[in-house]
């Protein structure tokens, strides 16, 4: 039934995905309204603002707080406000990590190598400046996939539901430990019954779960992910323009920047879009 009801008059169009708002800091009823009903139904919505480049972190801020979004992830690479500005960083402390430059993102879905009890469950993302050249993201419904998968063989669910199904390694530079190996599931189920993914389509430091079965479900998985289908989107998003999500899978294409640079604020919450 849940399949079903999901995959009738499901959205075929990236336009079917976007909402105008006045203002993404300070929603109207019905504007919020519109959000929540593409997020219900795909897991994310794309807003359209008339904010232009502004740099003021106060809108997704604001953004957040009337999605019911309030526990942000304070990941290393954050501003301190725990408000990520993605742009080309060479510092020490951002050289290194894809987000902070210029290359392609594999398809994703944030903090995948968080612990269990810490998972990323909702994504807004507001872009202050595309990219001279590139710089579009492939998004996907991680439910669809699931369903598609599904479809194909049950058992490729149960094999990467699995607790070891997907391990990522310790993150060590100059010998030090930033962070301990993760393990965990691709696919589980939250306390109030919702699914959610955990997955990243990287090729080096990973490791899957040494079984055929899951070798096999990994391989589909792929499969699917880059498979022509009604239900992948793309787009590059604009100034005054952003993605709001349940942490849909996603991707990035390398850009290349202009003046000024390539901008976008990203937060990332432990909570799920209310309502939705």
């Amino acid at each position: 039934r849940w399949r079903e009801e999901k995959l009738h008059a499901y959205p075929d169009t990236l336009d079917a995905l976007v909402v105008e708002v006045a203002d993404p800091g300070a929603l109207t009823p019905a504007e919020r309204g519109a959000i929540l009903e593409r997020v219900r139904k795909t897991n994310m919505a794309i807003y359209v603002s008339d904010v232009e480049e502004s740099r003021d972190k106060a809108i997704i801020r604001g953004l957040g707080a009337q999605l019911g979004l309030r526990n942000l992830d304070h990941n290393m690479c954050a501003d301190n406000d725990a408000i990520s500005s993605l742009t080309v960083q060479e510092d020490a402390l951002h050289r290194g990590y894809i987000p902070y430059s210029d290359r392609p993102i594999a398809w994703h879905t944030d903090g995948y190598y968080n612990r269990l009890d810490q998972q990323i469950h909702a994504l807004l993302l507001h872009c202050v400046q595309p990219a001279a050249e590139g710089g579009a993201n492939d998004l996907l419904d991680h439910e669809i996939l699931y369903i598609r998968l599904r479809d194909m063989n049950p058992d490729y669910i149960a094999a990467l539901s699995h607790p070891q199904a997907m391990t990522i390694p310790a993150n060590i530079a100059d010998g030090e430990e930033i962070r301990p190996a993760r393990s965990g599931p691709v696919f589980m189920t939250r306390q109030d019954g919702r699914l959610h993914m955990r997955y990243t389509d990287r090729s080096r430091s990973i490791q899957w779960r040494d079984d055929p079965l899951t070798r096999e479900a990994v391989k589909q998985l792929k499969t699917l992910l880059y498979a022509d289908s009604p239900h992948h989107f793309q787009g590059v998003l604009q100034p005054g323009q952003g993605l709001i999500s349940n942490n849909v899978l996603h991707t990035r294409t390398r850009f290349t920047n202009g003046t000024p640079e390539r901008l976008l604020y990203r937060a990332r919450y432990f909570d799920c879009i209310a309502g939705s």
